[in-house]
């Protein structure tokens, strides 16, 4: 028997952490309830929301959570905190859709007003929005490929994919009903549409060809899932089941059955590996009269059967008690808060941090030019300072995920410390090697242009000849409809 936990108001989004412990985030009417694996009670509530909260989404990480509301504005907290960390103001009607891309600097939303956008976690600000939707954008994901790519399924029947690289979508896909939810794949090369009574499979890297529709409801689908290694899709419906297809063939290999409609459900990270079974997670949240009900399932996939496992929630807590983490700030945690700014990059560009942990050094970087006190922290330096920021900024400007914000380091450095040149042989031999390396990323930029320009000659003939295809063979049923019965 699954554990019941009742919610008062609509729960329109369930999200694993993906960190241990694994804890999940519930959203529903105006707050957020943080679960933990086996607590029956919230262990965390986010409540600045002024009227119905949305889609609660974890950050890769597990440290940020973004939701959005029905005033139209979006919230970012951190996981430690309270208070919210930012807030994005620009849609003008209520924000169904939020999550972050895969660089974790960036979230992608989606609106009642129609719209897509692109927003910068640092500055807070609009970096783009389409407009190319007509009706609802009610889903949406990030792929994790690349970091620029994102999806929006709308009521318009729909499916987007944008590249925040271009000023509109790369591709449209037609579900033929109102899309209720949409996934990626881990490789990136198959999306996952839900909409009507459909489930369907496409195929991106062929410019959105359809591959299989599966027809196993027989009430709308209004939610998709899928398990870390992709073996296992799962879509709820309104008609109270839950199917489990093997993605090999996308036939259902079970199904569970519940007293009411589901309305989302999600699968916990954890994958522990047992004999020969694995043991995950399953908690569906579904909806009956005025109150929703979340239930979590412990369950066993096997190769040679499926079995459901049930647990004492007694003796599974007291296993899993264990004492409240105290967190501490870093050092350069403590600087910023005390907006000392030159201290605070000298403690970043420490050997641990500089070189185990570069992301932590440009994060740093990146806020202290959020804060505009970036470049009284580079100036007022000795040669070995110099010398030490220019190797570091010359070995990792070359990395895309840090490129935008040491380029801005490498511009101010070179305008503070420009009339010292030709004082020191050491610091003008690091702003050679500065130039080399950028000069070697220009070069292969322009290769990569010019390998991106003939991809894009290529997918444009494929995407023509598989659609010509599909119109013509569409009678002999080479699109796949898979309909089982209903038990």
């Amino acid at each position: 028997t699954p554990v019941q936990i009742k919610e008062f108001g609509a729960v329109n989004k369930i999200d694993f952490s993906p960190v241990p412990p694994y804890n999940y985030a519930v959203t529903a009417s105006s707050r957020i309830h943080i679960y933990g694996r086996y607590s029956q009670e919230p262990i965390k509530t986010f409540s600045r929301f002024k009227d119905a909260a949305y889609c609660a989404t974890y950050r890769d990480d597990g440290n940020l959570l973004v939701a959005g509301s029905e005033e139209g504005s979006i919230r970012l907290f951190d996981i430690s905190g309270r208070a919210p960390l930012r807030q994005f103001d620009g849609h003008t009607k209520a924000v169904h859709v939020v999550g972050f891309l895969s660089d974790k600097y960036r979230i992608f939303s989606g609106g009642d007003d129609y719209s897509s956008n692109l927003w910068d976690i640092p500055s807070a600000t609009e970096i783009v929005s389409y407009s190319e939707h007509t009706d609802y954008v009610r889903c949406g994901c990030a792929s994790r490929v690349n970091a620029d790519v994102f999806i929006t399924g709308s009521y318009d029947h729909t499916v987007k994919l944008f590249d925040a690289r271009t000023k509109s979508s790369v591709m449209t896909i037609e579900h033929g009903q109102p899309v209720e939810s949409v996934l990626l794949f881990p490789s990136g090369g198959l999306l996952v549409s839900a909409g009507g009574r459909y489930v369907k499979v496409w195929d991106v890297l062929k410019g959105g060809q359809l591959l299989v529709s599966l027809k196993n409801h027989h009430k709308t689908v209004t939610c998709l899932c899928l398990n870390s290694s992709g073996q296992r899709l799962l879509s709820g419906s309104l008609d109270r089941h839950v199917k489990i297809y093997s993605t090999t063939s996308y036939k259902v290999v079970h199904s569970f059955n519940y007293a009411t409609s589901i309305l989302s459900l999600a699968l916990s990270p954890l994958s522990i590996q047992l004999m020969f079974n694995v043991f995950i997670e399953l908690s569906v949240i579904s909806n009956r009269s005025e109150r929703t009900i979340l239930y979590v399932k412990s369950v066993f996939f096997s190769s040679a059967s499926f079995k459901i496992i049930t647990f004492s929630i007694k003796y599974i807590t007291k296993v899993a008690c264990s004492k409240p983490v105290k967190h501490v700030l870093r050092k350069y945690d403590k600087l910023l808060k005390s907006f000392h700014s030159s201290k605070a990059l000298d403690a970043v560009l420490e050997p641990p941090i500089r070189l185990y942990t570069p992301e932590v050094t440009v994060a740093v970087m990146q806020e202290l030019h959020r804060r505009g006190t970036l470049r009284s922290a580079l100036a007022g330096r000795d040669e070995k300072q110099i010398n030490l920021l220019l190797t570091f900024v010359a070995r990792r400007v070359i990395e895309p995920r840090f490129t935008a914000v040491l380029v801005t380091v490498a511009d101010m450095i070179t305008d503070i410390y420009q009339p010292v040149v030709g004082q020191s042989a050491i610091v003008d031999r690091q702003f050679l090697r500065l130039q080399e390396a950028i000069g070697k990323e220009i070069d292969y930029q322009e290769e990569l242009l010019e390998v991106l320009g003939m991809m894009d000659t290529l997918f444009a003939t494929f995407t023509k000849k598989s659609a010509t295809y599909l119109e013509e063979n569409k009678s002999n049923g080479l699109t796949e409809t898979i309909e089982t019965s209903m038990n």
